[in-house]
Formats: C-alpha cells, sequence, structure tokens
C-alpha cells in the first residue's frame, strides 16, 4: 500500500469518527431515552406480575379460611362475600359458594351458576361447568325441559364436559323409563375416545344396573 493509499484512509476513517461523534451528540438523547424506557418497562412488569401473585396468594388464605367455617351456610356466606380482582377469580368464588350452598339453598345455588354461566368475561370453560353443575343439584327447582335443554346444549360441545352432559341425559332417560335409550347414550359415551377411566367405569355400572350389556355393539 502506497503512502497516499495509507493517508487517504487515514482521512476517511477520521472523517467517519467524526461524523459519528455528531450523530451521537445529536441523537444520543434516543439511545438513552429507548434504555430508560426498556428499563421502566421491565421494572412495571415485574412490579406488576409481583402484585398478581400477592393477590392470588391473598384471594387463596381468604378461600381456605372461608372454606374452615363450621357450617356449609357459613362457608357460602364468606366465600359470596369476598372480593374478586378479575372474572376468572369471581368464577371460581361462585363455583364454591354454589357447592357450599347446594346443601342448604338448591335453588339459590343451581340460580347463581345459571347467572355465572349468563355472565360477560367468563371463559368457557366456566360457563360449561356451571351449567353442567346447575343442573345436576337435586332439588334445583328447574324444570326437567329445561335441565334436559341445557344438556343437549352442552352435549353438541367438545371434550370431557359434553361426554359429562350425555352422562347426565343417559341418567335422565333411565329416570323417565326410556332404558333403552338409556342404555344406547352411556354406550356411546363408554366407548368415546375422550372419555376418561372414571367417567366409563361409572356409565358401564348404570348399564349393566338398567340390564344391558356393556359390550354389546
Amino acid at each position: 500500500m502506497s503512502d497516499t493509499d495509507s493517508f487517504i484512509d487515514e482521512v476517511t476513517e477520521e472523517v467517519r469518527r467524526d461524523r459519528l461523534f455528531r450523530l451521537m451528540r445529536r441523537y444520543g438523547w434516543i439511545a438513552v431515552l429507548a434504555v430508560l424506557v426498556l428499563v421502566a418497562g421491565a421494572g412495571w412488569n415485574e412490579w406488576r406480575k409481583s402484585q398478581d401473585r400477592q393477590a392470588a396468594q391473598a384471594l387463596g388464605d381468604a378461600i381456605l379460611s372461608g372454606l374452615e367455617r363450621d357450617a356449609p351456610a357459613a362457608r357460602a356466606r364468606a366465600l359470596a362475600e369476598m372480593e374478586a380482582p378479575n372474572p376468572g377469580s369471581r368464577a371460581v368464588l361462585d363455583l364454591l359458594t354454589a357447592s357450599e350452598e347446594a346443601a342448604v339453598a338448591p335453588a339459590d345455588a343451581a340460580n347463581r351458576l345459571l347467572a355465572l354461566a349468563e355472565s360477560s368475561g367468563v371463559a368457557p370453560a366456566y360457563r360449561q361447568i356451571a351449567i353442567l353443575k346447575a343442573v345436576m343439584i337435586p332439588d334445583s327447582g328447574l324444570p326437567v325441559e329445561e335441565r334436559r335443554q341445557r344438556l343437549e346444549e352442552l352435549a353438541l360441545g367438545s371434550g370431557l364436559t359434553r361426554l359429562l352432559a350425555e352422562e347426565q341425559l343417559g341418567l335422565m332417560d333411565a329416570a323417565a323409563g326410556e332404558t333403552s335409550a338409556a342404555i344406547e347414550r352411556l354406550r356411546q359415551v363408554s366407548v368415546d375416545a375422550d372419555a376418561t377411566q372414571g367417567l366409563r367405569r361409572r356409565v358401564t355400572q348404570v348399564i349393566v344396573a338398567l340390564g344391558g350389556d356393556p359390550q354389546a355393539r
């Protein structure tokens, strides 16, 4: 490399360095601001996560304390009066409250569950569980036609809730004297791929009790 080329390279490098320094003086505050925003955002996320964890722990402690009451009515009252930080927590509280109410005020428990199922902002899974629990409560006062309609709507869905609804429909068929329909419905539940071992065992026992053959196809 000639001295001329070396000199040109040095001058070029110096020009680049001067240009970089000017850019840093002019726009360096943007980089600093970006760093500050990132740090503040990370701090805010950590604080929010910490607050959420504390709220969840506080709610869990309150629920355990409420469930330690001696009587179902007292437990239901304690759970119903708790403040929920979000719709999901409120849904869990309503489900627990209804479980306690079912023993002393079945109609109130069913109404609470159906109100939960119709609430806005509630996850579909909570809606389905609430409806299923409502129609399964003895002495709830719900007409047979309404119970069947709600169960048939659940049976059109997917997952385990669908099969639990089919199980209840089979039991309703049996109670109505429609033995063949009950056996066929319960048999379909027993061979469904989504059925749990516990569910298969229950429906098989009912099929046998109704005089049917669980293995028949």
